[in-house]
Formats: structure tokens, sequence, C-alpha cells
């Protein structure tokens, strides 16, 4: 992948719907040249979809936040399946560290959050934990608001 493959990705993670042509245009290139592109790039598995954002996924789940919990011994692979059954839960992440997983938060309020919390401390296996909230998101890349 080299710096026009990242500028065409970065133009895509912003509106996926541009047209080739466009992208063509902004990049200094040729329609065919950008469509060999993304086409190698999904080949590739670089680009692996393309997806909708819809107004209730921008303005859902207000509350968000980032929990670190520690598991005991060989228990991690449990608690993730645990974990994944959470609506709440958006994402699991392994890490290294003195923490084993990073867990992604979305609630409608704090009192839910709190209890969603609540619950996945008394998941067999957790140890500890602790939890920050996202205040702002200024920016990102994933195909959320």
């Amino acid at each position: 992948m080299d710096d026009i493959d990242r500028q065409l990705l970065t133009l895509l993670r912003h509106n996926a719907r541009r047209s080739i042509s466009d992208l063509a245009a902004e990049l200094g290139m040729s329609r065919a040249t950008m469509r060999a592109r993304i086409e190698r790039m999904e080949r590739q598995g670089d680009i692996v979809g393309y997806t909708v954002i819809l107004r209730a996924d921008a303005v859902s789940m207000p509350v968000r936040g980032i929990m670190l919990i520690e598991v005991e011994g060989r228990a991690a692979d449990r608690v993730v399946g645990v974990l994944g059954g959470f609506p709440e839960v958006t994402a699991v992440h392994t890490t290294n560290g003195r923490w084993d997983l990073v867990v992604e938060l979305g609630t409608d309020s704090l009192t839910e959050l709190d209890a969603v919390l609540r619950r996945i401390r008394l998941i067999a296996g957790v140890t500890a934990s602790e939890t920050n909230l996202l205040l702002a998101t200024p920016r990102s890349t994933r195909a959320r608001l």
C-alpha cells in the first residue's frame, strides 16, 4: 500500500459513495487506474466492505465508555464469550500490560451504563476493572458519527 492508496482510503472513509471519477480527479489519476486500485485493495482484503450510517446509529448510545478488564488465569475466552452477549458491548479487544481486555460500551444513560458495569464485574473470571467515559470523538475512522 502506497501513499495514494492511503489517501484514497481516507477519502472513502469520509464518503464511500464518491464516484470513481471524483476520486480520480481529486488524486490526479485516471478513472481506470482508480478503479484498478480499488479492486486490488478489495481483492487483497484491505477493503473488506462498505457501510451505511443510519441516523439512529449516529445518535444512539450517547453514553459511551471504555472498560479495562483484568481476567484471572485462562478465563479470557470465556469472559469474551459472555461479553459478546451484552448488546451494550460494541467491541472487545485483547491487549497486553496490566489489563487483559479493553471493552467498548454504549448506553442511553449513565444509569444504564452503571448497570452494565455491575453485570460485567459479576462475570466469573473478572478480577478487576477500570472504566473511562468517552466525552467526545473529535476524529474517528470508523463508520460511526
